[in-house]
């Protein structure tokens, strides 16, 4: 582990076998759904000695969205939610990187969904760093943000006989990250 973060400086790209881009929603206003997209692509500049000039951007595949039930995921596909034909990508591009503590960092970004560009402030924690058994520097992230679907225009929803919905409106989407340096 690299003890200086100057010593982080340079670009990365996501590794998709060991990062994880989900979400959480809640269902029925009793539980929760929980899922993730498997298909994305993100890179990253990371300055160690002066974070507020790192940056980093990730585009999402809104069809390989997965709760591990097959006619969800087909449904959430469809023009009632992410309207995958049409919108394909769902894509977050930083515009502020801001030092909150050693290791936790606030990325303020624009966040588009379904052709809908909002601004959203991700809190992330630094993980850690290592060389990998291939002699890749690699970082890691966590961090997450709770976002109001509707205001993407995703608004589908169904009344519950009791009262409520069927699909909350507050959505957690979650981020754990493993990057790799380009060019060790």
């Amino acid at each position: 582990m690299t003890a200086n973060l100057s010593e982080l400086t340079g670009d990365y790209i996501l590794d998709p076998t060991h990062t994880r881009i989900g979400f959480v929603a809640r269902h029925a206003m009793v539980t929760k759904v929980r899922g993730a997209f498997h298909t994305f692509e993100g890179t990253a500049h990371l300055d160690g000695g002066d974070p507020s000039r790192s940056s980093g951007q990730v585009v999402i595949k809104a069809e390989s969205i997965d709760t591990g039930v097959k006619q969800r995921d087909h449904h959430l596909r469809t023009n009632d939610f992410l309207d995958a034909p049409n919108f394909p990508d769902i894509a977050f591009r930083s515009t502020a990187v801001e030092v909150r503590s050693a290791g936790e960092y606030r990325v303020t970004g624009d966040l588009t969904i379904k052709d809908t560009t909002r601004p959203v402030t991700i809190d992330f924690e630094y993980t850690g760093n290592a060389v990998d058994p291939y002699g890749n520097l690699r970082v890691g992230l966590e961090g997450s943000v709770t976002i109001s679907r509707k205001e993407y225009g995703v608004s589908w929803n169904a009344a519950l006989e009791g009262g409520g919905v069927l699909v909350g409106d507050k959505v957690v989407l979650e981020f754990d990250i493993s990057a790799i340096r380009q060019g060790n």
